[in-house]
């Protein structure tokens, strides 16, 4: 499967994790703070800022009933109207190049999740490089074949989607032109217990639909995203924050500038330790052969002396015959005079 280039960054198996740094609501409503998640990220080592463009008045409907609010007990967002969160967690468009101009002069890549072809639009005029569509979108297949049709790289959230609704999401993101598809998996709650995670569904969408794939991660640490190294994650993101105490309404499940730090580098040491199929000893190994246990002669002998437990033993270091001979030596007559300490060998019985 080949990689997909985005500007300077890979994503692909052959290159460490593509880490996506996701800013949501946690600019709270400042463009500074927004600015200052930018540059937390770049200094963690990320690769990627994501933004979601959208506005509340596009999103949802600013009613007093029932169905337009957040009922439900373990929910950070309960008793909120839809319009309400919203509001608090958009970003504003006037933002967006100004986030994007600073991502460039960072090297990092900025993208965004856009709502519908208005967004998609706007996204385009300021050069957007590459477009997500999260878990909740996931069903609106008409602007996954519009964004299909600008050829640039999307990521798709898999969240709450069943296996008929990703193959729909595929068949229509690649019947419409994408070249360059990546699919996470995602936990839709927020915050995710890591016994949902489902890890193994990794390769198996893999296998299934022949596309990258990674992890959307809402979980309260970093052990779930490096545990989806080892099953082929080649994206891994997470909300970012500069702190979990800002008032936010995505702070709480999101990671702090050390945590992103640290997950940056534990996820490439992951990545690096998958390595290939191999057996023996690496290059480094090598030099540590000399330190097995091996046959050596542990008293003094002359010729005509019986190989006994006593003056054989398997000790270190490795010079001698492999411990595999040993019952082959025992009761045999050595031929020659044998210091205590001399490492065995065949001569030795010939």
């Amino acid at each position: 499967m080949k990689s997909i280039i985005v500007g300077e960054k890979c994503i692909g198996t052959d290159n460490a994790p593509f880490i996506v740094a996701e800013m949501s609501a946690n600019h709270n409503k400042s463009l500074e703070r927004a600015l200052s998640i930018v540059e937390a990220a770049a200094e963690a080592g990320a690769d990627a800022i994501k933004l979601q463009t959208y506005t509340s008045d596009r999103m949802t409907l600013n009613l007093n009933k029932k169905e337009f609010y957040i009922n439900n007990a373990n929910s950070l967002w309960n008793g909120k109207s839809l319009y309400e969160l919203y509001q608090d967690a958009y970003t504003p468009r006037e933002w967006h190049k100004v986030i994007f101009e600073k991502c460039n002069d960072l090297g990092l890549i900025c993208f965004s999740s856009p709502l519908d072809y208005t967004d998609v639009d706007f996204l385009e005029e300021i050069g957007m490089p590459l477009y997500k569509v999260g878990g909740f979108d996931n069903i609106d297949l008409p602007l996954i074949r519009y964004l299909s049709e600008t050829g640039k790289p999307i990521i798709i959230s898999t969240g709450m989607a069943t296996l008929g609704e990703l193959y729909d999401i595929v068949n229509t993101a690649l019947e419409s032109g994408c070249k360059d598809l990546v699919l996470l998996k995602c936990t839709s709650t927020y915050p995710a217990l890591p016994k949902n995670a489902n890890l193994l569904t990794i390769p198996h969408m893999k296998e299934m639909f022949d596309v990258h794939v990674g992890l959307s991660d809402h979980t309260l640490s970093n052990g779930v995203a490096i545990a989806s190294v080892a099953l082929g994650a080649t994206v891994i993101e997470k909300h970012f924050t500069l702190s979990r105490m800002d008032p936010s309404p995505d702070s709480m499940f999101s990671v702090e500038p050390e945590e992103l730090e640290t997950l940056v580098k534990e996820t490439k040491k992951a990545w690096q330790s998958l390595g290939m199929i191999h057996y023996g000893p690496t290059d480094e190994e090598k030099e540590y052969l000399k330190y097995r246990r091996s046959l050596y002669v542990t008293m003094d002998m002359k010729p005509g002396d019986i190989f006994t437990k006593e003056n054989l033993k398997a000790i270190r270091p490795g010079y001698g015959l492999p411990i595999k001979y040993y019952n082959i030596f025992l009761g045999k007559k050595v031929n020659e005079e044998v210091a205590k300490g001399t490492p065995l060998n065949w001569d030795m019985i010939g």
